[in-house]
């Protein structure tokens, strides 16, 4: 057996997490946004490939579902007060992950085989694969002109409008080979519970992603980011609103209607069912809100559970 996790953020994280300590580390693969990357001080910051790499290693810290635990601030104050912005938080631990990979990425090494370094370091033993090797830049339209998507999402709190969204390089970025050799092998693929459009959106918009995707004959199931009309975290319920979809579970599920087989629901959105299954799709109602460790694994093992049906 081979899972397939495709993630983003912290909701991605926690529910990969819950998959890693479900199975055998080695029989999980996480695809990961790349394109909220950003360069910051001179280094190459990856926000969601860290959430996932600190989640899984155990560092993450479990108010914030990002940064690590009980980190210090001291490096960002001192470049505060050398003029630097600091509207971008980042420990001093944190900024260790950081400076490796940056060096690293230097020398003319891979993302992907960086990213197999530091989770090696961090004795993570899931492959952590980044969606693509080559730079991709989320871009946010609003009325107030194209924002990058840390400045949309971090300094400006995500309160702009969102009028479209631009994948900057996508026509450039390639599926690595890590990543068509894990979709190749899979027994089934999750579609974690992440923004559809800034966290998923990116992933699937790589060239050649959705149909490796669709040919790969696993399983494929979606875990709704919304529940009862709300995002637990982030701007997607923002942005279903803005670009014109339902802002609710189904409307994720209509996004989602021609890739996958099956839908995982919240408890709270159960009267969407009949709505759900009129798309197509096989439907899972259960608790989704993860907010324990425990959490996290009884959603993954109903989430494998429910793609075992679908074969």
């Amino acid at each position: 057996m081979s899972i397939v996790a495709l993630a983003g953020g912290v909701g991605g994280a926690k529910l990969a997490d819950g998959l890693y300590r479900l199975l055998p580390p080695d029989q999980l693969a996480v695809v990961v946004n790349t394109a909220d990357d950003l360069d910051l001080y001179g280094l190459r910051i990856c926000p969601d490939l860290d959430t996932v790499l600190y989640t899984l290693s155990e560092l993450a810290d479990p108010v914030q579902g990002w940064g690590v635990e009980g980190d210090t601030f001291q490096t960002l104050e001192a470049l505060g007060r050398l003029g630097a912005p600091t509207w971008f938080r980042l420990g001093d631990r944190d900024m260790a992950t950081h400076i490796r990979r940056t060096e690293l990425l230097r020398g003319g090494a891979r993302l992907t085989d960086v990213m197999q370094g530091l989770a090696a370091a961090l004795g993570v033993r899931a492959r952590l694969l980044p969606m693509c090797d080559e730079t991709v830049a989320t871009k946010v339209r609003t009325p107030e002109g194209l924002l990058d998507f840390q400045d949309y999402f971090v300094r400006r709190h995500h309160a702009d409008r969102v009028l479209g969204l631009e994948f900057a390089g996508i026509e450039q970025a390639r599926v690595t080979p890590e990543v068509r050799a894990a979709l190749g092998a899979a027994s089934t693929i999750v579609l974690c519970p992440s923004n559809p459009f800034v966290s998923l959106g990116p992933l699937r918009a790589v060239p050649g992603m959705n149909e490796l995707l669709r040919e790969s004959g696993a399983p494929l199931v979606a875990v709704s980011p919304i529940v009862a009309g709300q995002a637990l975290r982030g701007p997607a319920a923002e942005m279903l609103a803005a670009l014109g979809h339902e802002v609710s579970a189904l409307g994720v599920a209509k996004l989602y209607q021609n890739l996958v087989r099956g839908f995982v629901l919240d408890e709270a959105d159960r009267a969407l069912v009949p709505a759900v299954e009129a798309l197509g799709l096989r439907v899972l109602v259960t608790a989704t809100v993860m907010t324990s460790p425990d959490d996290r694994r009884r959603l993954a093992s109903d989430t494998l559970a429910f793609a075992e049906t679908l074969r």
